[in-house]
């Protein structure tokens, strides 16, 4: 196999990254304005708006380097973007269990994707030049994310992520105490001149831990779309930028679309497949992102048409 190089200009390298500042400074803005208070309808036209935004850089890829790339940046951003819904559902229960107020949840979740856009370029390099060097891996990635979606549709109701069970709390607790109560946006706090986090700074470092561990799904997903560098990074992106505003929208929607995870699971297990035939039966973008769509759909259709009786 051929070693994958990025084939898109640093023109679009630069553009990316002044939109990608650009639109976070404004969520800041917005979400600070609100302290954290963010209604149902507010929450909505900030993920239209998050959307708009990542289909006009879509349609840039389209006129600068081609409707083959666009589509790539396209199906990778909603590949993406459906995985981390079940990120989100992590989030409210990380929230729950350290009882953030609503003042202080932009600012964990500010850090928490901050985080997670240094990692995931980190893991995306990693995952390209294993694929560029070791055209084998793409099978090792297709059998972990069919593992992944067998775990999902097997795991039951109450096998839910546990904060306090996190590797990084425990390591965080041996490391320095922390305080059961919050000292404004500080993380750390000292008392009797001894240093002590606080549960924001908890927070966030569990935040971080659960989309390490979801980045281990998601990244080898969008990489059987496309191993270009900037196109799997940049879709990473803009998916997970959004996150805040969709973390706010899904807040007050928990438990509305019960089927979602299983057709998460579904699209987990058809990118799996994918990347196993990749070198035998290549399947065509389009064909690919039709799919992907399709399944979102019928999963959220299934959940307004047949929702579950209640226990």
């Amino acid at each position: 196999m051929e070693p994958v190089t990025t084939t898109v200009s640093v023109a679009m390298w630069i553009a990316f990254w002044v939109i990608v500042l650009a639109a976070l400074f404004i969520d800041l803005a917005v979400l600070n304005k609100h302290h954290g208070k963010v209604t149902m309808k507010e929450a909505a036209l900030m993920v239209c708006a998050w959307v708009s935004l990542a289909l006009l850089f879509g349609g840039a890829i389209w006129l600068v380097e081609g409707p083959r790339h666009a589509l790539e940046f396209y199906t990778g951003y909603v590949l993406e973007y459906s995985l981390s819904v079940d990120n989100m559902f992590v989030f409210i229960m990380i929230f729950g269990y350290f009882a953030i107020p609503h003042n202080l949840q932009p600012k964990a979740l500010l850090w928490g994707i901050v985080g997670a856009v240094i990692l995931r370029f980190m893991f995306i390099f990693l995952g390209v030049q294993l694929i560029s060097l070791f055209s084998w891996t793409i099978y090792v990635f297709g059998a972990l994310l069919i593992f992944t979606a067998a775990k999902m549709l097997l795991q039951k109701e109450d096998d839910n992520f546990d904060p306090s069970q996190s590797f990084i709390l425990k390591l965080l607790r041996k490391v320095m105490p922390i305080k059961t109560d919050y000292h404004g946006e500080n993380f750390f706090v000292l008392e009797a001149g001894k240093r002590m986090a606080t549960p924001l700074l908890a927070a966030v470092m569990v935040i971080e831990m659960s989309d390490l561990i979801f980045a281990v799904d998601s990244i080898p997903a969008v990489l059987s779309i496309t191993q270009d560098t900037f196109l799997v990074y940049s879709s990473n992106i803009f998916a997970i930028i959004g996150l805040r505003s969709l973390y706010f929208l899904l807040s007050g929607m928990a438990g509305k679309f019960p089927y979602l995870k299983y057709g998460i699971s579904v699209i987990l297990f058809f990118v799996g497949v994918k990347m196993l035939l990749s070198h035998f039966f290549p399947i065509p973008i389009v064909a690919s992102l039709g799919v992907i769509v399709g399944i979102l759909a019928l999963s959220v259709l299934a959940s307004k048409i047949f929702p579950p009786k209640a226990a």
